[in-house]
């Protein structure tokens, strides 16, 4: 979510796997990547399956795909008899089919299908397809190996290559694949069940606001019960109310505030994380509407005084919302002192105005920052003030284990008023 949060780079593997039409198959990442995979044991080619863990269980959905502006419907993964061999010269539509049946899906767990129930499922999927994706893999391999000259054009093998590397990326986890859309589901028994797309750009480099937390999922299902308890105050009248999130990341928890709370939302972040934060605004801006919200996305750094670059012009009025949510923003030593001035530069100084707070307590370390920012919102120019707070629980994927004891946390959140009027 901040420029220092890691230090380190991470590129998909997907990237490595992309060859281009005038360097395959001889191109030096093409066959360094294929050599470390080579064997004999696939009647596809002499390739075995890269050492990595399937993350993901596979879903039947129909969806865009938006890399080739292709619809599709995604069925049934086929079986090893049902992959086409090479040396028969697949059609392109027969190759692109089958590729398009190997996705496979991140899943999504919340309060009603924990990660404990969907990793089982995997688990019981895993043990009795182990064959099917070695065999599946040496599949991908081999079409990633092969120059695919029986295809009519470049266009027909760059799109082939594309769904290969696509599909082998997957099977490695979720920071190897590329751009993802992902779609959560809420229920709600007042405005009826709705799902949100929003899509996560790949993992690179330092940029955690294009990922998806399990924080903004779990907060966001408890919505309904803040705006019916702790915060019915704010939702009176007919005026929808004015909120701010910071923090969004990929934007989810302020879109379903949108949805749920029938409010207008402002969704920020770092100016670089506000593109794909603006993408997934437009995706669900219909959804949005048809439960009376809005959404806008705007840049705001916090610590920053520069309305022109660093944040937009119209957060230079200051405490202008009655209501501010955030969800695991806390990632470095500096974050506590750098979001507490940033809710104390934006919320409202009236005795009404709030602040929603969600930390996952996924170790020592943030339990530390958690203590931190609660020390730091105590000292603020104009001090606030817990109102009430208590954990729940949820998943986390911070550190994509493969055993769901790894990623079940309790998430802290906390709601907070200004102590006193400032006049």
């Amino acid at each position: 979510m901040f420029d220092n949060a890691v230090k380190y780079t991470i590129r998909p593997i997907s990237s490595y796997f992309r060859p281009s039409s005038s360097s395959h198959p001889s191109s030096f990442v093409s066959r360094l990547v294929l050599a470390s995979l080579s064997t004999s044991s696939s009647p596809y080619s002499r390739v075995a399956p890269p050492t990595c863990q399937a993350a993901y269980r596979p879903t039947s959905l129909h969806r865009a795909d938006h890399t080739n502006n292709l619809n599709m419907t995604v069925s049934a993964i086929p079986s090893p008899e049902e992959l086409p061999h090479l040396w028969q010269r697949p059609a392109y539509t027969t190759l692109l089919d089958v590729l398009q049946r190997l996705r496979q899906e991140p899943r999504i767990w919340g309060l009603k299908e924990s990660r404990e129930e969907i990793l089982k499922a995997q688990a019981a999927s895993m043990a009795e397809a182990a064959f099917n994706r070695q065999e599946i893999i040496s599949f991908l391999s081999s079409i990633i190996k092969s120059g695919l000259p029986w295809l009519d054009n470049d266009e027909q093998r760059e799109d082939i290559w594309e769904e290969a590397s696509r599909r082998l990326a997957e099977r490695c986890g979720r920071t190897a694949m590329g751009e993802i859309i992902r779609r959560w589901p809420f229920r709600d028994e007042n405005i009826g069940d709705f799902d949100l797309a929003i899509r996560e750009p790949p993992l690179t480099g330092d940029s955690l606001g294009l990922k998806t937390w399990g924080s903004s999922y779990v907060l966001a299902q408890l919505l309904p019960q803040f705006s019916a308890g702790p915060l019915a105050h704010l939702f009176v009248g007919d005026e929808p109310l004015d909120v701010l999130e910071l923090g969004s990341g990929t934007g989810l928890l302020g879109i379903a505030a949108a949805c749920l709370w029938v409010a207008n939302v402002a969704l920020t972040d770092l100016p670089n994380i506000v593109p794909n934060l603006s993408h997934n605004a437009e995706l669900n801006r219909e959804t949005v509407a048809a439960h009376g919200g809005k959404v806008e996305a705007a840049a705001l750094t916090w610590g920053s005084d520069d309305y022109e670059d660093d944040s937009h012009p119209r957060f230079g009025e200051g405490n202008r919302y009655k209501l501010i949510i955030v969800a695991d923003p806390l990632y470095d030593d500096n974050h506590p002192d750098l979001l507490s001035s940033a809710i104390d530069a934006q919320l409202s100084l009236e005795s009404d105005a709030r602040l929603l707070v969600m930390v996952p307590q996924r170790d020592e370390t943030t339990k530390g920052l958690t203590n931190s920012l609660r020390s730091k919102l105590e000292q603020a120019s104009s001090p606030l003030t817990l109102v009430e707070d208590a954990m729940a629980a949820g998943e986390d994927d911070w550190g994509e284990g493969e055993t769901d004891e790894a990623d079940r946390v309790g998430f802290w959140w906390g709601i907070y008023r200004r102590e006193r009027p400032s006049w």
